[in-house]
């Protein structure tokens, strides 16, 4: 994730970040739009006062180039379920690992917060959404008929304390 020098830095959404986080999600979620032929996904038509008041105690991350957002993610522990929802990378920063990259960092603030399982969504036509979270271990734990031909597919993964190594 090294790009001549400019590293990503991982680090907790903040709620100053909703202006920025909303503009890259916007961007990000423009080829999905044209993929569902949707352009009012909610991704899409979210204000930044809902965005800002989901930040409030969100264990959401964002990925930094310099001072720059490059990825965001948000996620919300529900009892023992990390709920993971809206990661968005820069379209000009797709393929450089962020996303793999967002998911480990909000999966150990969910640890933290005593979850043992993370859950998300998207949809069945996003093909390279379902790569990536498989690659990362999720797997599909329900597929949701929306009607149209297409599915809201969710996939779950069981969430370890990461293994430490000994000298």
């Amino acid at each position: 994730m090294t790009e001549t020098g400019d590293e990503v830095v991982i680090r907790g959404i903040r709620q100053e970040d909703a202006g920025e986080v909303l503009t890259l999600q916007r961007a990000a979620f423009v080829q999905e739009a044209l993929i569902y032929g949707d352009p009012d996904m909610p991704p899409l038509t979210q204000t930044l006062e809902e965005l800002s008041a989901e930040l409030h105690d969100n264990l959401g991350c964002v990925a930094l180039r310099g001072p720059r957002i490059v990825g965001a993610v948000r996620a919300v522990a529900d009892t023992v379920t990390l709920l993971i929802g809206r990661i968005s990378i820069a379209p000009d920063q797709q393929g450089e690992g962020i996303g793999s990259a967002l998911l480990a960092a909000v999966e150990e603030r969910g640890l933290e917060r005593g979850c043992d399982t993370a859950e998300l969504f998207t949809g069945s036509l996003s093909e390279a959404n379902v790569r990536l979270y498989e690659r990362e271990g999720y797997r599909e734990s329900e597929r949701v008929d929306q009607g149209d031909g297409t599915a809201q597919v969710f996939l779950r993964k069981r969430l370890t304390q990461p293994e430490v190594s000994k000298p």
